[in-house]
């Protein structure tokens, strides 16, 4: 299958411009693994010799610099800073550069920054980001909060982390109940990340909890893991033989090999989305 960009028709029906694939991996609950999973499926994407850019949409408390031992100069307050003279060039300039070849745009350094943070903001640069990269891979932040929906309504894919404790499991299903309510269900892949930890629910149990036939596995290696974030290095770069990371690989040689020459159009913000939106303008009224 290609790994050429794909390719979106504007609005006049006649001309065509070149979009990459947005993949957002988000959690119902914190401390699943999201961030972890998001570099290292990242560094796999880039292990394929296609152009891979990084997203760290978590603006509060972000931790993707800090998972692959980045020291950014610049962050998402900057860009914002500087959006209405943005473009592809100017944008540029704010990616940190990974060994593995991925470009990183890293959260606000301070958690009141994240206020800036708007969904046109959001939308200009991601929509900069997927004209030059063939992915671009979104950490997004937990549950489905106001700055996290618009990236799962802009995502392509969304990688719904879960594991097996009961109250993650709760949470996912809720969440996955959401998202079929607004449609946006029909783009998640759900992933039971440390499947094999020992734990009252087996790992079998979890397609009836969820009520989801079609799920990814993610083996446990919490060790691995940890390690990984601590010390910055995605482990699919120097434990790439561990079970882990061939999972992690192999994902990301399934999201390439499904890869489909598409045409994407822009669907209007959902209901609930809507109502967060009704919910600032009436707050900035008062």
């Amino acid at each position: 299958m290609t790994t050429d960009t794909i390719e979106t028709v504007e609005s006049t029906g006649t001309q065509k411009r070149k979009r990459g694939e947005m993949i957002a991996v988000c959690s119902a609950k914190g401390g699943v693994g999201r961030t972890v999973m998001t570099v290292n499926l990242a560094v796999s994407l880039c292990k394929k010799n296609i152009r891979v850019g990084i997203l760290d949409g978590d603006y509060m408390f972000g931790d993707v610099s800090l998972a692959m031992d980045l020291q950014s100069a610049f962050t998402l307050k900057d860009v914002i800073e500087d959006i209405d003279d943005l473009d592809e060039v100017t944008l540029e300039s704010y990616f940190s550069r990974h060994e593995s070849g991925a470009r990183v745009l890293a959260a606000p350094d301070r958690p009141e920054y994240s206020e800036l943070v708007t969904r046109n903001h959001v939308n200009k640069i991601l929509d900069l980001m997927l004209t030059q990269f063939d992915y671009v891979v979104v950490d997004t932040g937990v549950g489905l909060q106001e700055q996290t929906l618009p990236l799962l309504e802009k995502a392509d894919q969304i990688l719904m982390l879960t594991n097996l404790e009961m109250s993650t499991l709760k949470n996912t299903k809720l969440m996955l109940e959401t998202l079929e309510a607004i449609d946006l269900k029909d783009k998640v892949t759900t992933v039971v990340n440390r499947s094999t930890m020992e734990s009252v629910i087996n790992a079998s149990d979890v397609p009836d909890i969820l009520e989801n036939r079609e799920l990814q596995y993610i083996p446990n290696d919490f060790q691995i893991a940890s390690q990984s974030l601590n010390i910055g290095i995605p482990f699919v770069i120097n434990q790439g033989k561990t079970e882990i990371a061939k999972a992690v690989l192999k994902m990301a040689e399934q999201i390439t090999s499904r890869r489909e020459i598409k045409v994407y159009e822009t669907k209007p913000p959902s209901f609930f989305s809507k109502i967060f939106q009704r919910s600032n303008h009436k707050e900035g009224k008062e």
